[in-house]
């Protein structure tokens, strides 16, 4: 009996799965730090612990994350950068709309997934530098960095904007922002 090629690709395909799956159970070196214990001590790390006596005098223990603001600024402009990306790819995937403007929105994305990429990097090597955590927001011709340093200089801020203009431009905008370390 002559099997089809969609047929032996599936199982082809599923016996790889099924041979990774048992391989990755049963291998005696597991990577460090996969593990739910491992990530609750990282989770704990980020979190400063602050003790407060309640009006009964019972103790009260909460944790509020360090980067609890980074994050959050993260988080809305990777929003706003989705929304963006859907709105262009709707552009793009448009027949009505001629070649041009499609081939402008495609344009587009790429260069939004670019200035992702460098907003990574820029802030990869601003951490490299010895600061806590950067926040890099490019807005067109505007770039917002936020340091969280312990400590800050005109001289490591005049660093910070000479790292940024060598990766995005010489014509960009460039504001920095220290923000004190709890």
């Amino acid at each position: 009996m002559l099997l089809k090629k969609q047929t032996v690709w599936l199982l082809t395909m599923l016996s790889l799965v099924v041979v990774l799956s048992v391989y990755y159970i049963t291998s005696p070196e597991q990577q460090k730090g996969t593990d739910l214990a491992s990530l609750e001590e990282k989770k704990s790390e980020n979190k400063e612990m602050s003790t407060t006596q309640s009006k009964d005098g019972a103790t009260v223990i909460s944790g509020i994350a360090n980067d609890e603001k980074f994050e959050a600024l993260r988080m809305k402009v990777e929003e706003q950068r989705t929304k963006q990306k859907e709105e262009l790819q709707t552009l793009a995937a448009t027949t009505d709309l001629p070649a041009e403007e499609r081939s402008a929105a495609i344009d587009k994305m790429n260069k939004l997934d670019e200035i992702s990429q460098k907003e990574a990097i820029l802030e990869t090597l601003i951490t490299s530098l010895g600061y806590e955590d950067a926040l890099v927001r490019a807005d067109g011709e505007k770039v917002r960095i936020t340091v969280k340093a312990k400590e800050h200089s005109a001289s490591a801020a005049n660093e910070i904007i000479q790292m940024v203009r060598t990766e995005l431009g010489a014509f960009q905008l460039v504001a920095v922002q220290f923000e004190p370390v709890k």
